[in-house]
C-alpha cells in the first residue's frame, strides 16, 4: 500500500482568509473581536516570577492579558501560554469551567498571535508548572496575519529589522536586549543624578552644526526662512550652559551624521555628553570608569563580559577589571607602527604602514592624518579590553585644551573597548582666542561654519572643565555582546522598500 502523501501546506493567502473567516465568525457571535479595557492584577512574565519566589500564594485570584503564544488541546482541556515582554505564563482552561460555548469559541475561532485576557486562580501542576486555572476568558484582539515559525523565529535580517515587532515575539535573545538596554539608560541617569549633574536638553536643529566634525542632514526652517542643521553633537551648547553657571550637566539624546552605515554606524544614534566644571580629562576618565563597571557588575553578573555565538559557544571575552590600562597615543603607535614611526617622512610612512596592512592611507594625507589611520588600524581594532589613548595630536581634537608641557597634544583620553572608541573625554578648551583659531583651521575657506555664538560665550568666561561623550549604542553592544549596532537599536534606518 502506497503511503498517504502528506497535506500541502496553507499558502499565506490561505491562511490570512481563514484568520479574515474566523474574524467575521466572531463579530457574527457579537464578541468585540478588538475589544476594549481589560483590567489586570499583573503581566504574565511578572506573575509567574513573583508566584515561583512566593510572592503570590497558590489559589490567588488573578487578571492576566497577553498573546497567546502556544496552545495544547486534550479533549475536554486546553492548555494554553500567555505572553508578552515581560516572559511568559501557563495557562488551563477546561469546559467544564467556562462551558461548552466558550471552550469551543477559544479553540475554534482564536489563534495563535491573538490577544485574550483571563481571570482565574493560580495553581502547581504535577509537573510543577506555575500556571493559572482560568475561570473566564475575554478575546481582546484579532491577529490577522501569523507568527513567524517558533523555533526558526527570523531568518531574514530585513525583515528582523523592518518588522522588529515580529522579532520581539518571537526571539527570546532580542527581548531581553531591549529591556537590557532600557534598564541600563536609566541607570547612567541616576549614576550621574547621584554624583550631582543635571539633565538638560539643547536644540536640536541647529544653524551652524558644530561640536564634531562630521556631514550633517540638512533642513529648512520655513517660519525663519533659513536653512537648519540636525545636530551632530550638543557640545557647544551644553558649554554655553558652564559659561551660565550650571557646573554639572548631561544631556542623554539623539545625534544624527548623513553618513555611512555599517556594522558600528547608523546615522542616528544616541549619545550621551557631561560637563563638570573645574574638573579634567583624568577626572573624566575615572567617572566613565566606574559607570560602566557599574553597569556590568549590576546587568552583565561581574565584569568579564563574554560575547558568544547563536550556538552559544563564547567567541569572544572583555576584561573590565579595574583599574584600567592609561597609555599615551605617541606610545601604542609606535608600539604598533614601530618606534620611528614619527621621525619618519610620509612616503616613508606609507611605505611602512602598507606593510602593516593599513592600505587606505596616501602620501597626499598630512602626518597627523597618516598617524590616526594607523592607530585606527593597528591599535584600536585590536584592542578588546578597555584602553584609555590619552594626549592625542591636538589635530585631532579642536575642543581640548593643549597640554602644558607638550603643545603638540591635548590633553583627551579615548577609550577603546572592543575594538571601537566607546568614550571621548577631554580637558574642554576655554580660552575663546585659541578655540576661534582652532576653529578657523578646521573649517578652512568654510568659515560660515564657526559657531559665533558659541565664540561669544566663551568670551563671556567659561570656567575650566572636563567632559565626556558616550556613544551608548556601542556602549550597550559591548555590554550585550550584540555583533550589530542594528541589533541594539530597535528601528535602526532602512532603505525605503519598494512597492
Amino acid at each position: 500500500m502506497q503511503p498517504t502523501p502528506a497535506a500541502p501546506e496553507p499558502t499565506e493567502s490561505e491562511l490570512l482568509q481563514v484568520r479574515r473567516h474566523k474574524l467575521e465568525e466572531l463579530q457574527k457571535r457579537g464578541v468585540a473581536a478588538f475589544g476594549g479595557k481589560f483590567e489586570v492584577t499583573q503581566d504574565p512574565g511578572t506573575l509567574k516570577r513573583t508566584f515561583k519566589e512566593g510572592l503570590v500564594a497558590e489559589g490567588a485570584e488573578v487578571r492576566v492579558a497577553g498573546r497567546i503564544l502556544s496552545r495544547r488541546v486534550m479533549g475536554k482541556a486546553t492548555f494554553f501560554d500567555l505572553g508578552d515582554i515581560t516572559g511568559r505564563i501557563q495557562c488551563y482552561l477546561s469546559k467544564s469551567d467556562v462551558g461548552d460555548e466558550a471552550y469551543a469559541l477559544f479553540n475554534d475561532l482564536l489563534d495563535i498571535g491573538d490577544f485574550a485576557g483571563v481571570v482565574g486562580l493560580t495553581f502547581i501542576t504535577k509537573k510543577g508548572e506555575h500556571s493559572i486555572h482560568v475561570k473566564e476568558l475575554t478575546p481582546l484582539s484579532k491577529a490577522l496575519r501569523p507568527l513567524p515559525d517558533k523555533w526558526h523565529g527570523i531568518a531574514d535580517k530585513e525583515i528582523k529589522y523592518r518588522q522588529r515587532y515580529l522579532d520581539l515575539i518571537s526571539n527570546d535573545r532580542s527581548r531581553e536586549v531591549f529591556v537590557t538596554r532600557s534598564k541600563m539608560v536609566a541607570e547612567i541617569r541616576a549614576y550621574l543624578h547621584g554624583r550631582d549633574f543635571l539633565e538638560v536638553e539643547t536644540p536640536m536643529m541647529q544653524d551652524v552644526p558644530g561640536g564634531a566634525a562630521a556631514r550633517p542632514f540638512e533642513t529648512h526652517f520655513n517660519a525663519l526662512d533659513q536653512k537648519m542643521y540636525l545636530r551632530i553633537a550638543p557640545e557647544l551648547y551644553l558649554k554655553r550652559l558652564l559659561v551660565g553657571g550650571f557646573n554639572r550637566v548631561f544631556e542623554l539624546n539623539r545625534n544624527f551624521r548623513n553618513e555611512g552605515v555599517s556594522r558600528r554606524h547608523n546615522p542616528e544614534f544616541t549619545m550621551l555628553e557631561a560637563y563638570w566644571a573645574y574638573a579634567d580629562f583624568e577626572q573624566m576618565a575615572d567617572l566613565v570608569e566606574g559607570m560602566i563597571c557599574h553597569l556590568a557588575e549590576k546587568f552583565c553578573g561581574g565584569l568579564v563580559i563574554e560575547h558568544k555565538d547563536e550556538e552559544g559557544a563564547v567567541t569572544k571575552t572583555i576584561d573590565l577589571t579595574r583599574p584600567w590600562k592609561r597609555a599615551s597615543y605617541r606610545e601604542l603607535v609606535k608600539g604598533a607602527a614601530g618606534e620611528d614611526w614619527f621621525s619618519l617622512s610620509k612616503e616613508d610612512k606609507v611605505t611602512r604602514a602598507q606593510s602593516l596592512g593599513v592600505h587606505e592611507i596616501h602620501a597626499g594625507d598630512e602626518h597627523h592624518e597618516l598617524d590616526q589611520k594607523a592607530f585606527e588600524k593597528l591599535v584600536e581594532e585590536k584592542s578588546f579590553n578597555p584602553t584609555f589613548v590619552t594626549h592625542v595630536p591636538k589635530e585631532l581634537v579642536p575642543l581640548a585644551k593643549q597640554n602644558t608641557a607638550d603643545d603638540s597634544v591635548v590633553d583627551v583620553y579615548e577609550l577603546i573597548i572592543n575594538g571601537q572608541e566607546i568614550s571621548p573625554g577631554y580637558s574642554e578648551l576655554n580660552d575663546p582666542i585659541v578655540q576661534r583659531e582652532r576653529l578657523e583651521h578646521q573649517a578652512g575657506e568654510e568659515t560660515q561654519k564657526i559657531d559665533e555664538e558659541f565664540i561669544l560665550a566663551l568670551e563671556h568666561g567659561m570656567p575650566p572643565a572636563g567632559g565626556i561623550g558616550i556613544g551608548i549604542d556601542r556602549l550597550i553592544m559591548m555590554l550585550t555582546g550584540a555583533e550589530s549596532i542594528r541589533d541594539v537599536v530597535l528601528f535602526p534606518q532602512l532603505k525605503r522598500k519598494e512597492a
